[in-house]
């Protein structure tokens, strides 16, 4: 049986933080456009993921990935994969009717756009924190890692190229490139997340281990992303 996520609700409060609202509450205009950038989101958004179990090595080279000829370069993803027994390779869209609403709204109502995007954006990591969800059921005997995404820190953005073709994610949920290696459809997520015996130490997600934190706008506001 295949299986299939559904979004019920989204989170305000992470949308709200997106839009750079730290401790004010949003007036009541705003409160009107959650609700309906809510309703269009959970209308609008056709969630889609494909992954794969892979064993792998590890060489001077990065991350060889078995049975396939994808290696993924660099000291970050070795230690993001360190004493786990092998890999989820994921890919995550909420698919193309959410590009498409997102440009129309930009013609039209700037307002309401930025409020639909950023609800957008808390919709595709709820659909990934889904996924993680059905992995460990999937996989109960594991510890998992997080979320390691194509393009952070010294693994290159054009890893996405090979990455999605091990998925076959095009063909299978719709998921493709631009010249730039950027995602298409733009609500999408790719990430590799290591399967373990051991208990994982969260210590590497904070702030100063993230590729961001330079340019986060939860520093800037005084929060982190975890909450």
């Amino acid at each position: 049986m295949e299986k299939s996520i559904k979004l019920t609700s989204l989170n305000r409060k992470e949308a709200l933080r997106y839009l750079g609202y730290k401790k004010n509450a949003p007036d009541e205009r705003v409160e009107e456009l959650m609700d309906e950038c809510e309703e269009l989101v959970l209308k609008t958004a056709v969630p889609r993921f494909i992954y794969k179990k892979l064993d792998f090595t590890v060489n001077e080279d990065g991350v060889a990935f078995k049975n396939t000829s994808m290696v993924l370069p660099g000291e970050s993803i070795k230690k993001h994969l360190y004493k786990c027994d092998s890999a989820i390779c994921m890919a995550v869209t909420i698919s193309e009717g959410i590009d498409r609403q997102l440009r129309v709204l930009q013609l039209t109502d700037m307002a309401k756009a930025l409020v639909f995007d950023s609800l957008a954006s808390v919709a595709v990591e709820q659909t990934c924190d889904k996924v993680e969800e059905l992995l460990r059921e999937e996989y109960p005997d594991y510890y998992q890692t997080f979320r390691f995404g194509i393009g952070y820190g010294d693994l290159p953005i054009s890893m996405q190229e090979p990455f999605l073709k091990v998925l076959d994610a095009g063909k299978k949920i719709g998921l493709n490139l631009n010249k730039s290696y950027m995602l298409a459809p733009v609500k999408s997520v790719t990430a590799v997340i290591g399967l373990t015996k051991e208990p994982v130490s969260t210590k590497n997600r904070g702030c100063a281990t993230c590729n961001l934190n330079k340019t986060c706008a939860y520093r800037e506001m005084g929060g982190h992303c975890s909450g």
